[in-house]
């Protein structure tokens, strides 16, 4: 599968950000996803090792340039092997396409995968454990956020060094009817007794989420505090200035 417009347009913007001083070996579930087939050539193209968890017969979607193996993202045995060297690890298993009909396919897909990748993780004691969640509270999705929200309590049970990122709806290719809400969301957020809500569940780009993922890997969260203190949550307004945050992170390799 070609590169699209947007695909080129992002991996410049990428270029224009100097290296990473620190790459980091990457182990990614679902990098053949919307948003990790995204992900993984922004984090070569930035210098990381980035090796991709994949099904059988789907070898050919990952982008070049990434390791790939193969197992099933619902049974952590069959990978177990290829997560090392990795010091981060990047979960971003979920059914396509989120709806309130797809409650059972939550559970027996998003759930099990991440409960999966969770254990491993704390298991094999992973540096960085990164997870895909959502925005909540809501007023809608209750079945999809409530598995979210049940994997983030098992990354702070499980004590993992974690960031969690939370977006609500991303534009990008084939998600695009919600820019029409776009003015709406910009009144809300004017008005003090909307601002909260509409703030949290804005709308943020693929591109966003993609810098915001990017800068998740290259800034985990400080080791050795309080348990507590290790897991960072990524919202919306924090998502939408990620490639500011990327910037700032670059000044000093730019000035020395």
């Amino acid at each position: 599968m070609g590169a699209t417009i947007s695909d080129i347009r992002l991996l410049l913007r990428i270029k224009k950000l100097p290296l990473c001083s620190e790459p980091r070996h990457v182990f990614i579930t679902g990098g053949t996803g919307y948003m990790g087939s995204q992900l993984i050539p922004a984090l070569l193209e930035r210098g990381h090792h980035v090796r991709a968890l994949v099904r059988p017969g789907s070898k050919g979607h990952v982008p070049a340039g990434c390791e790939v193996v193969s197992g099933n993202p619902l049974d952590a045995s069959t990978y177990r092997q290829f997560v090392r060297p990795a010091n981060t690890f990047v979960h971003l298993v979920g059914v396509p396409r989120p709806s309130p009909s797809k409650a059972a396919e939550f559970r027996a897909i998003d759930l099990v995968s991440a409960q999966q990748a969770i254990t491993l993780a704390a298991e094999l004691a992973v540096d960085h454990f990164i997870y895909l969640s959502v925005a909540h509270p809501a007023p809608m999705m209750k079945d999809y956020i409530a598995v979210r929200a049940e994997c983030e309590s098992m990354i702070r049970e499980r004590k993992l060094r974690a960031t969690i990122l939370r977006p609500w709806y991303v534009l990008g290719p084939g998600h695009r009817w919600p820019y029409m809400l776009l003015p709406m969301y910009k009144i809300f957020e004017l008005l003090p007794f909307t601002r909260e809500g509409a703030r949290r569940l804005g709308l943020v780009t693929l591109e966003q989420m993609i810098l915001a993922l990017v800068f998740a890997v290259e800034t985990p969260p400080p080791a050795g505090v309080e348990s507590a203190k290790q897991i960072r949550v990524i919202d919306v307004p924090a998502i939408r200035s990620a490639r500011a945050n990327l910037e700032t992170l670059a000044a000093p390799a730019r000035s020395s």
